[in-house]
């Protein structure tokens, strides 16, 4: 409590002018308030400095009576003995207080052994337990229990995105048609991808957290409906004011699930990959397109000219902001490159190039160059790339 004592004196040797003795106390209170939390958590710590992780197991009756910013230090600690550098400020700054700290940029979770995954687990689970509502990473512990209302709270798409593909991501599902989604889950310590990843895995529990972290999404998006929810509307005509705030990459997983539950297998290595790992989805490779009930065809043709007049305006229309208001960074750039797919781009990226080349629309074109796009098209894609520059990218708002 060394900083607290220091503070005091300091106040009482360079007290500002009149000021009588109930101000003095409030302005000690007042800055206490910023910094004892600090000094307190750094205390705490003193006696996990030495403690080498990798050979020395934690307790759980150690961790659950740390309180929440001594459960985030403690984790940085484990981690900062690699040399990992973190986003979050806190953790940032205590490590690089530390006389042993030495930031290492090419950390890798490989680094750490079996003794220091299972004291990582015993840290989370702990904060999990401790966090007011749910936050990514949090959903391990959550695998056996409900989530209840007053636990949802309000999060970015980035975080609901998250939550939502943890549960999945626990059980090793990939994530390849969302790239930063799989980086994401490719730097947490626990994340094991398995190429043989089966949805009907997902116990009974998970699964109904997987309803009510979709119904709260749909909730805060004030969107009618997402991938997922077209078993609702097989017998039921979806409208287009139902479409409105989905992104394009959202409405081809809704009108491609109209066939999925039918048993369509599909050509796109994404698209079937992504249906495999929904629980409901059972391939039939004798089901024909034909077989689509009218209402079934209605609906896809209700997505389809949506998606369509989006194509349009791309390249018709200058783009208004409200089409990309709310947009990552992520989301922009595939709207941004979709414009040059459109006249055949051949793309560096394999996964863009893979993603865009699994459209009948789509026609690679060796030769292409920016002359062949349109003056709205080059004015739409300075728009987009403007708006990229300042929009936050969903890997930027997650640590985990």
């Amino acid at each position: 409590m060394m900083q607290i004592k220091f503070l005091i004196c300091v106040i009482r040797v360079y007290p500002r002018p009149n000021l009588n003795g109930d101000s003095m106390i409030v302005r000690l209170f007042l800055l206490l308030a910023f910094i004892a939390p600090t000094a307190v958590a750094q205390d705490t710590m003193d006696g996990f400095k030495d403690v080498d992780f990798s050979k020395t197991s934690l307790k759980q009756a150690q961790v659950q009576k740390l309180a929440m910013e001594d459960l985030k230090l403690l984790r940085g600690i484990v981690f900062g003995r690699h040399g990992r550098v973190f986003k979050d400020g806190e953790i940032k700054s205590y490590l690089e207080e530390q006389s042993w700290y030495k930031p290492n940029l090419d950390f890798k979770n490989s680094m750490l052994n079996d003794t220091e995954r299972r004291n990582l687990d015993l840290i989370r689970i702990a904060e999990a337990a401790k966090h007011e509502t749910i936050q990514p990473g949090d959903m391990r512990y959550w695998r056996d229990r409900q989530i209840t209302p007053r636990k949802l709270g309000k999060h970015s798409g980035a975080e609901w995105k998250v939550l939502l593909a943890e549960v999945e991501a626990i059980h090793g599902k990939r994530f390849d048609d969302d790239p930063w989604l799989q980086q994401y889950f490719e730097e947490r310590y626990w994340y094991f991808p398995s190429d043989k990843y089966d949805a009907k895995n997902l116990s009974v529990i998970e699964r109904k957290n997987l309803e009510i972290l979709s119904g709260a999404q749909k909730r805060q998006r004030k969107v009618a409906l997402l991938p997922g929810d077209m078993e609702f509307f097989e017998n039921k005509a979806i409208t287009d004011q139902m479409l409105q705030g989905l992104s394009l990459h959202e409405l081809r997983l809704l009108r491609n699930e109209v066939y999925a539950r039918h048993g369509r297998m599909f050509r796109a290595e994404w698209l079937q990959q992504y249906f495999f790992s929904q629980p409901w989805y059972t391939p039939d490779e004798n089901f024909k397109d034909e077989e689509l009930s009218g209402n079934d065809k209605l609906n896809v043709e209700t997505i389809v000219k949506y998606e369509n007049r989006i194509h349009q305006d791309l390249s018709a229309k200058p783009i208004t902001t409200a089409l990309l208001e709310g947009l990552f960074v992520e989301d922009a750039s595939q709207m941004r490159q979709e414009i040059y797919a459109r006249h055949g781009k051949v793309f560096k990226e394999p996964w863009l190039q893979k993603y865009f080349s699994s459209f009948d629309w789509y026609k690679a074109d060796p030769n292409f160059s920016d002359a062949a796009l349109t003056d709205v098209e080059k004015k739409n894609i300075a728009t987009i790339a403007a708006y990229e520059k300042r929009a936050v990218t969903a890997m930027s708002t997650i640590e985990g």
